[in-house]
């Protein structure tokens, strides 16, 4: 009797769990272990040495539940944000390493100082279009602006 009921109890979990993880037609958990997944790299610069108000580049798609290396690049005088809020919130975040400093848990923007690179591990876990913004004073009104676009493979 016992063991019918521990069955039961581990089916409800089960259920309750994949319910709970599916988002819109896709799985919001991705399937799988993600830390042995290959890791594709994405290069973008905030702004350059001349100083110019804009993400470079500014338009980028990932795909639902594969793993990214987001390198950040701040060649600029200046500081900026990568700021895309909603997008953090689609996504799960490995981990943020700059310098030898290691960052995890969820991310919502992050500030290069002049000269800084960091790196932003993350799996994208809910399809869809995010905007991206540096939310500095008359940074975002110059066009340091760009979207994210997630997609589902296949």
């Amino acid at each position: 009797m016992i063991k019918k009921w521990l069955r039961w109890g581990l089916l409800v979990v089960l259920g309750m769990f994949l319910w709970l993880s599916y988002v819109g037609g896709v799985l919001a958990v991705p399937v799988g272990d993600l830390l042995k997944q290959p890791v594709s790299e994405v290069r973008v610069s905030l702004g350059n040495r001349e100083n110019e108000l804009k993400f470079i580049p500014n338009n980028f798609e990932f795909v639902v539940g594969k793993r990214y290396k987001l390198v950040l690049d701040n060649p600029s005088l200046q500081k900026h944000y990568f700021t895309s809020k909603d997008f953090a919130d689609a996504s799960w975040t490995q981990k943020v390493e700059a310098g030898k400093v290691e960052i995890k848990g969820n991310i919502h923007e992050l500030e290069l100082k002049p000269g800084a690179v960091a790196e932003w591990f993350f799996v994208p876990v809910k399809p869809g279009s995010y905007l991206l913004r540096c939310p500095i004073a008359g940074h975002t009104e110059a066009g340091m602006t760009g979207i994210i676009k997630v997609v589902v493979d296949g």
